[in-house]
């Protein structure tokens, strides 16, 4: 199927663009009021869980660890104090926080308004895919969200909360420095688990195919590894634990360029054989004369 063949002018295409990001900004104002409402079971409940011992990923590896004969990875406490120095810390706090809030509940709908931009400029067979897409990207980007939560932050709070250069020298967090932490490692994990849905649009733009993937894959193993080091605290566990589903992600994403070209193969040969089919019709003899 041929691509639409009405163009619009780069000023159409500008404000199309405008009214994509007003109602998308909408969307964040309004998951964000909701967010902003709930206030004491989103710091109480959820940013604040993981500077408690109880969390469910520390009792996870208490009990792992005491599966194996030892409690080295049971926490008792995380010494330090989160505060406020600033007279407008805390409010500034609650209005970022609802607003990131937003943004994350609001991401199908962002999604959705993003595809509804791209879609003129697709095919039609494409345009059909587009429940698909954000099925699976907004998907992934919560899984990465929880990944984030329940994996890099645990390990970060409790390493950097208990880790000290003397005695005398005590750890006082501020405010905005904790959510700060919790922030980057969710949205960075959120957007890191995009990785698939960005290698099926590269292969499909023809910039990357399973043979690239797989011949810079020790390369991109590295780079995964250095990144793994970047989110987590300096320690071999921390590290291995995050890598591991950022290789697994980068496995996929060569099976799904893999996917996308085979997909491709098949309609360019359909197409070959419409185009080049034989005529069934037989051809009328012509009446000899006498």
């Amino acid at each position: 199927m041929s691509k639409p063949m009405n163009e619009m002018s780069f000023l159409n295409h500008l404000e199309v663009l405008r009214w994509t990001l007003v109602r998308s900004s909408i969307a964040i104002f309004a998951f964000g009021m909701v967010a902003f409402v709930m206030k004491d079971f989103i710091f109480n409940t959820i940013l604040l869980a993981p500077k408690d011992p109880s969390f469910v990923t520390y009792r996870f590896l208490c009990s792992v660890s005491k599966s194996l004969g030892t409690d080295g990875l049971c926490i008792d406490k995380i010494p330090f104090i989160v505060q406020s120095r600033t007279m407008a810390g805390q409010f500034s706090a609650h209005v970022w926080t609802s607003i990131v809030f937003g943004f994350i509940l609001a991401f199908p709908y962002i999604i959705w308004e993003v595809w509804k931009f791209m879609k003129p400029a697709l095919y039609d067979k494409e345009k059909k895919s587009a429940k698909g897409f954000i099925l699976i990207s907004s998907f992934l980007f919560f899984i990465g969200i929880l990944f984030g939560y329940y994996v890099i932050t645990p390990l970060s709070v409790n390493f950097l909360g208990s880790y000290r250069v003397a005695d005398e020298v005590r750890n006082n967090t501020d405010l905005s420095s904790y959510i700060g932490l919790l922030k980057s490692s969710c949205l960075a994990a959120g957007f890191i688990f995009e990785l698939p849905i960005i290698i099926y649009f590269l292969t499909k733009m023809g910039l990357v195919t399973p043979e690239f993937l797989k011949e810079y894959r020790k390369y991109a193993l590295v780079l995964l590894l250095i990144l793994a080091a970047v989110v987590t605290p300096p320690d071999v566990i921390s590290q291995v634990i995050v890598a591991i589903p950022l290789i697994i992600l980068y496995e996929v994403s060569i099976k799904i360029s893999r996917r996308v070209l085979k997909n491709e193969k098949k309609e360019k040969e359909k197409e070959f054989k419409k185009t080049n089919k034989p005529s069934t019709t037989k051809k009328k003899r012509k009446p000899i004369n006498d």
